[in-house]
């Protein structure tokens, strides 16, 4: 059935005006000003804006880690993020040295298959570059749309790969045209400080972040750089935490080559001192990298406002505290990193964003959309409201507040991050490809109707388009 969306407010990266949107066939059909189109179903949006769906850069579904298995799968993961007003995930498919990258990518689309309620990608992890998976992945690109490429600098005898397989990944993202995505901490370094913490019985989860420290997140992400420079590549910095990270995407950037940087919810808003919190609690907050002190997320948000940072990913890697957690009890290094933000992403950048003047209003679709379509290969397809563009949207009612709490929220964990943080901003309804999966709050969508995105190469930052305006307003 044809839609149309009346008297909300239109934003995007670019612009911010009042119009109506007609939805056919999955698309954007016509936007203008007092649109009429018979037989269409009438959606009143007054008093909210109308966004384009957010698209979450950074997720880890159905993800084995540390000898368990993420609580959230793709579909409690996909609804949870639909409630929170994202659209599409990009999900890392993860590889094993001697397999096939085929299969590995077979793995994920049985992960996802008949689940996922909202749209989804996926990235690829390389860990090692030989002349099989040279030969193998111009065809994985072509045949599936994989594009953009992960390589962890940490995780030591698990994901880490070496510089050497780092920059061969560049110079084949140069020649095939995909993004080459990093980790960056210098598991080598971490593994002598982790391995000195445990000889001195120092086991508590603060010793995660302190065997961590932001310097060595500062050196592999200026490695990085530099080895991009060497290959004249592409680079994408993963959760960005603290300031010497920032510094060398910055010095990048200055040198005029394509490196770009991702943040989080986690790292903007709270600090390394929840990891201090009694009874093993701070094991619910540790993530890899980890939280920094305080003073760092004044960094962090004057380098979203600038632009030194693009993008804003969730890191959704959920492991319940009882049980999974607790797996670290007496040995910090058993504990399995990560936590569920994939709902709360999208309001919390509104709430602490641009209701707290760190952002404009279109800088925030910018962050929470539109510059991650842009890098990933989905632009103009997905993250803005253009005619022509999938009717991924978002009713938003900026006035509208909760309480952040695991009793209420639709992730399959038993704790949350933001227990008790009041939030200003939710969205409404959501709808993918124009239909709903939110309406007024609730959940309407169907497993599996999420489609698989095969994504288009590389092609940097492309200028979004301009709205073009006809007689009967914005088409």
């Amino acid at each position: 059935m044809k839609k149309l969306i009346r008297n909300g407010t239109i934003v995007t990266a670019a612009d911010t005006y009042e119009a109506d949107i007609l939805i056919e066939h999955e698309k954007i059909s016509r936007i203008g000003k007092g649109l009429e189109e018979a037989g269409a179903e009438v959606i009143d949006a007054a008093g909210c804006y109308v966004f384009p769906g957010g698209i979450d850069p950074h997720t880890h579904l159905d993800m084995p880690f540390g000898g368990t298995v993420t609580a959230d799968d793709f579909a409690t993961g996909t609804m949870a993020a639909a409630y929170g007003g994202t659209t599409t995930i990009i999900d890392f498919c993860l590889t094993n040295k001697e397999q096939p990258l085929a299969a590995a990518v077979q793995t994920w689309h049985a992960k996802s298959r008949g689940k996922a309620v909202i749209d989804y990608g996926f990235h690829l992890m390389v860990s090692e570059l030989n002349d099989k998976v040279l030969a193998e992945l111009p065809s994985i690109m072509e045949e599936e749309g994989i594009t953009s490429l992960k390589v962890f600098m940490a995780y030591k005898n698990t994901f880490q790969a070496d510089d050497g397989t780092l920059y061969q990944t560049l110079c084949a993202a140069r020649e095939h045209g995909a993004l080459v995505m990093v980790h960056a901490e210098n598991g080598d370094v971490i593994d002598v400080l982790v391995g000195e913490a445990l000889a001195a019985g120092r086991t508590d989860p603060i010793h995660h972040a302190l065997t961590r420290p932001p310097e060595l997140e500062g050196e592999a992400t200026g490695r990085a750089a530099y080895l991009t420079e060497l290959a004249d590549s592409q680079l994408y910095v993963v959760h960005v935490t603290c300031a010497e990270a920032v510094g060398k995407i910055q010095e990048a950037r200055k040198k005029g080559l394509r490196v770009f940087g991702e943040t989080c919810p986690q790292y903007l808003l709270l600090d390394q001192t929840a990891l201090e919190k009694p009874d093993f609690e701070g094991a619910k907050y540790v993530w890899s990298p980890p939280l920094r002190e305080a003073w760092n997320q004044d960094v962090l948000w004057n380098a979203l406002s600038s632009g030194s940072l693009q993008t804003i990913g969730s890191d959704q890697c959920s492991f319940d505290f009882i049980g999974q957690k607790e797996l670290g009890r007496g040995d910090f290094s058993k504990i399995p990193n990560g936590g569920p933000t994939i709902e709360d992403r999208f309001s919390l950048l509104y709430s602490e964003g641009v209701c707290k003047g760190r952002i404009t209003l279109n800088q925030f679709v910018d962050m929470i959309s539109t510059a991650s379509a842009r890098l990933f290969g989905l632009f103009p397809r997905k993250g803005t409201i253009a005619v022509g563009s999938d009717a991924d949207l978002v009713i938003f009612d900026p006035y509208g507040e909760r309480v952040i709490s695991s009793q209420t929220h639709h992730m399959k964990v038993d704790y949350s991050a933001f227990e008790g943080m009041r939030i200003t901003g939710e969205p409404v309804s959501v709808l993918v490809r124009g239909e709903f999966v939110i309406r007024n709050k609730e959940f309407v969508g169907m497993p599996g109707s999420g489609q698989y995105l095969k994504r288009s190469r590389f092609g940097g930052l492309a200028k979004p388009p301009l709205p073009v305006v006809s007689k009967e307003g914005v088409l």
